[in-house]
């Protein structure tokens, strides 16, 4: 299932399709950190925690044969690669904290200071590993463990296991290994039962983590949009998610099975994968804390893992903690490059193939992310070129038409059938085909909408400067005032007033070579409505987007110059009445296009209906 747009988006892409139709119909056919710190080697952390039963007897009862590590001290082992620094917990065997080295938030981004990120901590997540024993419930994260590893910084290539191990008698233990590279935010986790047949029933293990997603960026209305719990159906081998666009609470029981799952961000996903049998019985649950501005969600999954393969040596997970990059998250599992959302089916090929690669290879060897965003429109421009031209084309042998069309119109006047037969005859004896500069247009179209839905979720423009902006991911707002006003909000974007008047000034250019469209709208005023409208949709969008739009517009009307020099409308015009001179001297030498033989027959059945309904009697 798609995740829904938000209302922005929906009346984005309405005027999308809207502009593009209007120019179709009567305009020429022609698109318009500072280094992170490098912690030195600690020693061991112990924090001494109280004993939760103060005698033998009362652990014995409440934890059974796993009363020896109900009390204990909690030890820390910081594992630290390249871009993470992990901080376990003999307290459970447990991932304590995470932290992103190379990434800071908003907050701290705009103070100076880019401080690492700490992306999840014991203060914020909290994770269960309940089993099911022979004397009750036992929640794992809640007893001691022990570890002989010590804290470590790892190279590039360099790989470790951090193993925690609970031991109950000989040959009998429950063993937690974590698996952590020198470069990247995967971890691989193992659990693994040894001979506790006797001491764990064969019922699944339940697995709990809440995670109060923390504020990373800039606006927490939009962050909010965007903090969603997503997940792959094990069963229908799909993606899926809960709170897509929304900023309100949810909460889902899913019956299929579930492969992984994942806490999403605006550019940011935490996620945990199970490698063999999938989990059961998820529950998933999003809160939204109105009244507490420190937190963008509170996300919460309740799920089931499958105790025979903890028991067999199959308990074998994966979690992910990083940014939300696509070249990241599709080598997490099969699905996970889901988490970052390009769009509806249609332009998604679009953006995967095409948008993403060529961002992708322009960003290494270009450092400056306004300059990128230029030479990647230059480069898709010149590719469409081809198209551009054979639209022009199109529409110049529109506007050498006009004149005669508008004899027509003044011939059969408001008689829209015969204006239609005259029209269509006028198209086969010069051999034209008027939608031929529409369908360069409408191949442009997917490409336009595809950058609407792409932009909103490229980390690549996170925190990344240009111009006035100092952030290209979020609007730029060196206009703004403290009450939230309608449609307009609290600032006025710079970049979208400039691709606004881009927007005019290719507009007002179009209907100065535009022959006058007969209707009762005038359709040359109506044009310039939609770049305004425009404006209130794009002004709480990433500044990216609409710098690229203002490029685009831009490029778009030297390019339409350009195409106009090399075009001469005199020989057009000659082409056309010889086409014209042939026709007449030999009318069933003629060859009819699909497209004019279907108006043909269009105008021919209305005719028909008209004459049919002429002959009826009025009637009251």
């Amino acid at each position: 299932m798609e995740k829904l747009v938000d209302k922005n988006q929906l009346i984005g892409i309405v005027l999308l399709m809207c502009m593009w139709a209007g120019y179709m119909y009567f305009m020429p056919q022609t698109p318009p950190e500072a280094p992170a710190k490098v912690v030195p080697k600690a020693a061991v952390k112990t924090v001494a925690t109280p004993n939760v039963v103060n005698d033998t007897l009362g652990l014995k009862a409440a934890y059974g044969d796993f009363a020896t590590a109900a009390t204990g001290t909690s030890q820390d082992i910081v594992i630290e690669n390249q871009d993470t620094k992990f901080t376990f917990s003999t307290l459970g065997g447990s991932i304590k904290e995470v932290v992103l080295k190379n990434y800071s938030t908003y907050k701290a981004f705009k103070a100076g200071t880019k401080n690492p990120m700490v992306l999840v901590d014991e203060k914020n997540s909290t994770m269960s590993l309940e089993v099911q024993t022979t004397k009750g419930k036992i929640d794992l994260k809640k007893l001691y463990f022990s570890s002989d590893n010590k804290p470590v910084v790892l190279k590039e290539g360099d790989s470790t296991k951090v193993v925690f191990k609970l031991s109950l008698a000989e040959n009998q233990y429950i063993e937690q290994v974590y698996s952590i590279k020198g470069k990247g935010f995967t971890v691989d986790y193992d659990i693994n039962f040894v001979g506790l047949d006797a001491l764990v029933q064969n019922q699944p293990v339940r697995f709990y983590w809440q995670d109060n997603l923390k504020v990373l960026e800039h606006d927490i209305a939009e962050n909010r949009k965007s903090a969603q719990i997503n997940y792959w159906n094990a069963k229908e081998d799909e993606f899926d998610d809960l709170g897509a666009n929304a900023a309100g609470n949810a909460n889902l029981a899913v019956e299929d099975p579930i492969k992984w799952f994942s806490f999403k961000q605006k550019y940011f996903v935490t996620g945990f994968v199970a490698k063999n049998q999938p989990m059961s019985a998820a529950k998933l649950k999003l809160v939204t804390p109105e009244t507490d501005s420190s937190i963008v969600k509170t996300v919460e999954v309740d799920a089931d893992l499958a105790i025979s393969d903890l028991k067999t040596g199959k308990g074998n997970f994966r979690f992910y903690f990083g940014p939300n990059d696509y070249n990241l998250v599709k080598t997490v599992t099969d699905g996970f490059h889901r988490n970052v959302y390009l769009g509806y089916d249609f332009v998604k090929p679009i953006n995967r193939f095409v948008f993403v690669p060529l961002f992708n290879l322009a960003e290494s060897f270009i450092s400056n992310y306004g300059l990128l965003i230029i030479v990647v429109v230059l480069v898709l421009k010149t590719l469409l070129t081809p198209l551009i031209y054979k639209s022009y084309i199109s529409s110049a042998k529109m506007r050498i038409m006009a004149p005669e069309l508008a004899v027509i119109k003044e011939k059969v006047g408001d008689d829209q059938v015969k204006m239609q037969q005259e029209q269509m005859k006028l198209y086969q004896q010069v051999g034209v085909n008027p939608l031929s500069g529409c369908v360069p247009m409408l191949l442009q179209m997917p490409i336009l909408m595809s950058v609407f839905f792409l932009f909103p979720n490229m980390i690549m423009f996170r925190q990344q400067n240009f111009l006035w902006a100092s952030d290209l991911s979020t609007y730029d707002y060196p206009i703004s005032w403290a009450t939230n006003l309608p449609v307009v909000g609290n600032h006025i974007s710079l970049f979208v007033v400039l691709m606004t008047l881009s927007s005019l000034a290719f507009t007002y250019y179009n209907n100065q070579i535009t022959p006058d469209q007969p209707g009762p709208i005038d359709m040359k005023k109506m044009s310039y409505v939609f770049p305004i409208v425009f404006f209130f949709v794009l002004n709480s969008f990433p500044a990216a987007l609409s710098f690229y739009y203002l490029v685009s517009n831009v490029v778009t009307i030297a390019q339409q110059q350009i195409v106009r020099r090399f075009v001469d409308e005199d020989k057009i015009r000659k082409i056309l009445d010889d086409n014209k001179v042939k026709y007449h001297a030999n009318p069933q030498a003629a060859k009819k296009g699909k497209f004019a033989q279907f108006m043909e027959n269009q105008v021919k059945l209305a005719e028909e209906n008209r004459k049919t309904q002429e002959k009826k009697p009025n009637k009251k």
